[in-house]
């Protein structure tokens, strides 16, 4: 490669950051578009072994992915804000049982005056960012309502991602063609290599690791549920949203049920049934769901998924977010191909 193709390449790359920078928000319906039409496209693709015009097998996906999308948050939310609603107006309660019985028995462990735990005290602080955070809520909302420009935005990108997505799904392949058509001759056969390997990875992530955080949900909130924990729902989604770390969902969701069930219950027996839960579900993970639905093809250290998530939040929002995966997916694979190519190459054997 040429100096100066080097310097073109590397003009190229920070053009488009901030492009990405500066038109992250009119980016983002046709980035939740293009996502949408990715995880879609390979079930269009399975309908149409099946001798299906490919317009009707998108029709059918389409209905299926926002049926999905729609409904679940018309049936989770409210369940949610009624669990989160509960838990607040019992607080005090909670907190006033955790002063009478908890508190004496800590401070006689520490052999400390037990009124240096001052419980109240906690309680108001958090009201008070409870009610600051209410008000800031209002306060977006109240925005929203005055502003028009908004609303307009709002309406418009709600409107824009179900037919930008519609039309992706129909033309997909044939995007692909017209982008693989773009590849020089000379590195068609590296670049497409390294594109398919990176779909396999970023696919397997995706398709498999939302598959598995929603059934690990669904798991932990029906066996909470059968405890008789009240806060059940928001605690299984919980743990199933940060389960796309390895035991991080595990860790995160024995702790706040464990939590939730002394204070609910003021009993022991309880933590069992839920340690039981949640064992039951890391087996499922590590014995049917993770090896069925993402299989080993991913290879990303969910360290770096971490890092990739928040860096693309810190520099570019949203969009960032979105594009984190991808990007990492992509590195990843290229990171992987150089070191192939160095193994092999004179300078390591010399």
């Amino acid at each position: 490669m040429t100096e100066s193709r080097r310097w073109l390449i590397l003009a190229g790359i920070s053009v488009t950051a901030v492009l990405l920078y500066f038109l992250a928000p009119v980016l983002m319906p046709f980035l939740m578009s293009a996502l949408f039409a990715y995880l879609g496209d390979p079930l269009v693709d399975r309908l149409e072994t099946f001798r299906m015009p490919r317009t009707l097998a998108v029709v059918i996906v389409f209905i299926f992915i926002f049926t999905v999308v729609l409904v679940i948050p018309i049936i989770i939310v409210p369940l949610l804000e009624q669990q989160i609603s509960s838990f607040i107006a019992k607080l005090p309660a909670h907190l006033a049982w955790i002063q009478a019985e908890i508190v004496p028995r800590i401070a006689n462990f520490l052999g400390v005056d037990e009124y240096q735990f001052d419980i109240a005290q906690f309680q108001s602080i958090a009201l008070e960012n409870w009610k600051k955070a209410g008000g800031i809520a209002t306060s977006i909302l109240s925005y929203v309502k005055q502003s028009g420009l908004a609303m307009i935005a709002i309406m418009i990108n709600i409107v824009l991602v179900p037919v930008v997505t519609f039309y992706l799904l129909r033309d997909w392949d044939i995007l692909i063609e017209r982008i693989r058509e773009l590849i020089p001759r000379k590195h068609e056969t590296n670049v497409v290599r390294l594109a398919r390997e990176s779909d396999e990875v970023l696919g397997a992530f995706l398709r498999g690791q939302i598959t598995v955080m929603f059934c690990l949900g669904t798991v932990y909130s029906l066996g909470l549920w059968l405890v008789g924990l009240e806060v059940a729902l928001l605690v299984g989604m919980i743990a199933g949203l940060v389960s796309f770390v390895p035991y991080l969902g595990f860790i995160v969701g024995i702790v706040l049920a464990s939590v939730a069930a002394f204070m609910q219950f003021h009993e022991f027996l309880p933590l069992v049934w839920v340690a039981l839960v949640f064992g039951v579900g890391q087996m499922l993970e590590g014995m049917l769901l993770t090896p069925l639905l993402v299989g080993d093809k991913i290879g990303m250290h969910p360290v770096a998924v971490i890092f990739a998530i928040m860096a693309g939040g810190q520099l570019f929002g949203f969009v960032g977010i979105l594009l984190a995966l991808p990007v990492a997916a992509v590195v990843m694979v290229m990171l992987r191909f150089a070191h192939e190519n160095y193994i092999s190459s004179k300078l390591y054997s010399s």
